[in-house]
C-alpha cells in the first residue's frame, strides 16, 4: 500500500488535565490543532456558574503530513502522551468528522434538570436531600420535599444546595 500524502487530521492523547499545555507548546512549534470546547454549568460555591471545558477531554486534533511534517518533537512536547495509533500507525481522522467538531455550535448543558437529586445544606433543613423541580429567578430553586409522608414545594437559595 503507498505512502499516504497531504495534510490530514491525526488523534492526540494528552496527559491527565493537560490539554490546554499541550495544545499551548503545540501552536508554539507551528502546528495548527484543534481542541473542540463545550460551555457547561456548573453549580460552583453556591453559584450557577459557565465554564468553558474540553469536548474530549484528554484529547485533541493535530494537521500534519505524513511526509513533509517532522512528527519527532510531537512526542516530548510538553502535555502530550502519545499519538493514537492501530497497529503502530498512526490514524487519521476523517476530515467529515473534523468539519462537524469546527461547525457545531455548543449551548451550554443545564447544571440542574428537573428531577435531580439535590441536598439541602440550610442550616433548619440540614442534610435533607430533595428533587429539583426548576428555578425561580437567578439566585433561588423550587424543590420536592418529602415530609410528614407528603410531598411540599419549597423554594430557598440556590447556595443552599448540592447535586448528589
Amino acid at each position: 500500500m503507498p505512502e499516504a500524502t497531504g495534510k490530514q487530521w491525526y488523534l492526540i492523547q494528552c496527559k491527565p488535565r493537560q490539554d490546554m499545555r499541550a495544545l499551548e507548546h503545540l501552536e508554539r512549534q507551528g502546528y495548527q490543532c484543534l481542541l473542540p470546547m463545550h460551555q457547561v454549568e456548573r453549580l460552583q460555591k453556591g453559584k450557577l456558574q459557565q465554564l468553558s471545558e474540553p469536548l474530549f477531554p484528554g484529547y485533541l486534533f493535530i494537521h500534519l503530513d505524513r511526509v513533509d511534517d517532522n512528527w519527532l518533537p510531537i512526542r516530548s512536547t510538553r502535555g502530550v502522551n502519545q499519538i493514537v495509533s492501530f497497529g503502530g500507525r498512526p490514524t487519521p481522522v476523517p476530515s467529515t468528522v473534523i468539519d462537524e467538531l469546527s461547525n457545531r455550535e455548543s449551548k451550554a448543558a443545564p447544571a440542574l434538570v428537573a428531577g435531580d437529586r439535590v441536598q439541602i445544606n440550610d442550616p433548619s433543613l440540614r442534610q435533607v436531600e430533595a428533587i429539583f423541580l426548576e428555578m425561580n429567578g437567578d439566585e433561588r430553586v423550587l424543590l420536592l420535599l418529602k415530609l410528614l409522608q407528603r410531598e411540599v414545594a419549597v423554594e430557598i437559595p440556590i447556595g443552599s444546595i448540592e447535586k448528589v
